[in-house]
């Protein structure tokens, strides 16, 4: 797994995946967000229905539950996009860009190509990492919490239907591509026919 900060000899420019400008993509992308998030929620109801422990207690309480789930989902998102950044980093990349567009925050890299195996490990980590520690924190935790630790882990699985789009595109890519992730733009160099 590697990022090369030169595009190699032999390659040009293919497709692109555009999920700021590319409406059609952009919608696919958010259809699959809520696909995503339907199995994982049968499944914390199948597990925990009492679902109504999160509005339980004083109202004191309940604001106090309101505002960690909210604030926690905010930094999650943070979280999510270091994540990418730090296996970036991991995978030879130079500087990385951060951003928010209002619909989308992203983590980038202009200056590196990445090869598959490294852009697939980048794309799915903040999904398997923040999962596996959601999961475990479902597990221990009170089940006054269980469902504000729940929504984080909704967020998490439905917020990484981008990146399991383009991991599915890069994994459909001859295995010797190459992909610049600028944030919400990924193209795929690929070797001239």
């Amino acid at each position: 797994m590697r990022a090369v900060q030169t595009l190699p000899e032999g390659y040009e420019a293919g497709e692109r995946v555009d999920l700021q400008h590319d409406k059609a993509t952009a919608v696919r992308v958010n259809v699959l967000s809520f696909l995503l998030a339907v199995p994982p929620a049968l499944l914390m109801f199948l597990l925990r229905p009492e679902g109504s422990a999160f509005w339980e207690g004083e109202n004191g309480s309940r604001l106090l539950k309101l505002a960690v789930m909210l604030l926690g989902y905010v930094v999650y998102i943070v979280l999510h996009e270091l994540t990418h950044a730090a296996v970036m980093k991991l995978t030879g990349g130079g500087k990385v860009r951060f951003g928010f567009t209002g619909m989308y925050a992203y983590a980038g890299s202009e200056g590196d190509w990445f090869d598959r195996s490294a852009y697939v490990c980048i794309a799915l980590a903040p999904l398997v990492v923040w999962g596996v520690i959601f999961a475990v924190m479902q597990a221990v935790i009170s089940p006054d919490w269980y469902w504000i630790v729940g929504l984080w882990q909704l967020g998490n699985i439905s917020g990484a239907a981008g990146d399991i789009y383009v991991t599915v595109k890069t994994l459909r890519s001859p295995a010797d591509v190459l992909v610049r992730d600028t944030g919400l733009e990924m193209g795929y160099w690929q070797r001239k026919a």
